[in-house]
């Protein structure tokens, strides 16, 4: 009537010694030597091939002289490799750019792949909790390849059955002191798949002087400072809207007037107008020549402002209706960026009500139907929290600079962001090392970016004024 369940066998099994547990032991299959030999042979040979396949020129480097001594003699082998070592040399002497493209990079990438994380891969993977220990076997991630940049490792994963990328967010410290890396980063490749980065040194520590005013007018993207892959910093504000978020002293200015600079060409030529709201008098007021008489600085001067800006997006929607869906300036119809350096003391300190009501209002209405009509927001701020400013997921495009706190990277940048390695609130206070540096995630882009903008001097900021003032 009642089904016995596995396990019930054992309730009849009496032991005549005390104390003495029941052993059961599962059946053991021998494996015959040939066997096991012919699986280590075929496991070694596709491992060589996978080895020359994923890096030729460095295992040509090692196979070549070994060949030629062993068939000629190691003195024939001794002198290839010094005719090598000389034209690399040379090669790398004339014209570095293409050695460390073609060899540079792939050598060390050699290196590293074998004495960095090979070697110290099991007992990473162990102690971080990444590899799993199952019926007495062990089980760790597959490390795929290795591909070395200017400034850091990149590392390609395989992932265990069954894991998945906040596992290997959550451990981001053991794998960068694990490896000899002063961090950790990661990103999807493609499914089961990640890109594990390591940087070797900061290229952002020194700070950079001013971008070179550009020679043509453009609306964007302008370049405001450099990445850290060494490609230059393109900010776009045509289109959409930007919000820097930053702690005082995180280089927010920076990014403002690097900003206004690249555009500074497009503005001799009409095609752009900045309206600047400077409540704090302080950032904005060097360069109050650019700005005209679209220049506040006190709360109802910032109201205002605000709502001429909404007046002119209106009144150009009435007429775009039907006829085209984006903007294209023209000195009839400017791009309009509307500049505020601290919107936290316009719509969470301000303590005249109706004024912070009619200044929430308008920044809400510019930011959700300025961009297809010409009209964009750069807005900065210091305080991230949703309180302080309730339409920051209406700024498509964020920058995260140097924070107080982990939780605020996540409220600038999105949910998970610091988890893949957006340490904003890890950026050095000291000005030198990391005013300026933050971390960026488009619209277009979830990954977040880390990135340094140029520092515009107040020399600068009055060459500028007095530029357009000619």
């Amino acid at each position: 009537m009642f089904k016995k369940l596995p396990g019930d066998e054992t309730q009849s099994l009496v032991s005549t010694t005390p104390d003495t547990a029941v052993v059961f032991r599962p059946a053991v299959v021998r494996t015959p030597a040939f066997v096991t030999l012919v699986i280590f042979a075929a496991r070694l040979v596709a491992g060589l091939v996978r080895l020359v396949w994923r890096h030729p020129i460095a295992s040509a480097v090692v196979a070549a002289p070994c060949a030629v001594a062993w068939w000629y003699g190691w003195r024939a082998g001794l002198v290839l490799v010094a005719v090598a070592v000389t034209v690399l040399a040379l090669w790398c002497s004339l014209h570095r750019p293409s050695f460390l493209r073609w060899a540079g990079w792939r050598l060390l990438a050699f290196w590293r792949f074998l004495w960095v994380y090979r070697r110290h891969w099991q007992a990473v993977m162990v102690v971080s909790g990444l590899g799993r220990h199952l019926r007495g076997r062990d089980y760790l991630p597959h490390l795929v390849r290795v591909r070395c940049t200017s400034w850091a490792d990149v590392v390609t994963v395989k992932m265990l059955h069954g894991q998945a990328v906040k596992d290997w967010a959550d451990r981001l410290d053991h794998l960068a002191h694990g490896f000899g890396a002063r961090s950790c980063r990661v990103s999807i490749a493609r499914a089961g798949r990640l890109h594990l980065v390591f940087p070797r040194h900061d290229p952002l520590a020194v700070p950079l002087p001013a971008m070179p005013i550009p020679e043509q007018a453009s609306v964007g993207p302008v370049c405001i400072g450099t990445r850290e892959d060494g490609a230059p910093w393109l900010l776009n504000v045509h289109g959409t809207h930007v919000l820097v978020a930053g702690a005082t002293g995180a280089g927010k200015g920076s990014v403002i007037w690097s900003t206004i600079r690249g555009l500074l060409p497009a503005v001799r030529a009409d095609l752009v107008e900045i309206w600047a709201l400077d409540p704090k008098r302080m950032e904005l007021s060097f360069g109050r020549a650019l700005f005209g008489d679209r220049y506040a600085a006190t709360p109802a001067e910032c109201a205002d402002l605000l709502e001429a800006a909404v007046a002119v997006m209106q009144e150009r929607a009435d007429r775009f209706a039907g006829l085209q869906r984006s903007h294209t300036p023209t000195p009839e119809d400017p791009f309009v960026l509307v500049v505020v350096d601290e919107v936290a003391f316009l719509t969470a300190y301000q303590s005249d009500k109706s004024l912070k009501l009619r200044i929430t209002a308008a920044l809400a209405t510019l930011t959700t139907q300025g961009r297809a009509v010409g009209v964009g927001v750069l807005a900065a701020l210091q305080d991230p929290r949703k309180d302080v400013l309730n339409i920051r997921n209406l700024f498509p495009d964020k920058i995260a600079l140097r924070l107080d706190e982990s939780e605020q990277v996540d409220m600038v940048l999105g949910d998970g962001a610091r988890d893949r390695g957006a340490l904003a609130d890890h950026i050095s206070p000291v000005p030198q090392q990391g005013a300026g540096v933050g971390y960026v995630r488009l619209e277009a882009s979830p990954e977040p970016i880390r990135v340094r903008a140029a520092y515009v001097s107040d020399a600068d900021i009055r060459a500028m004024a007095e530029a357009v003032a000619a």
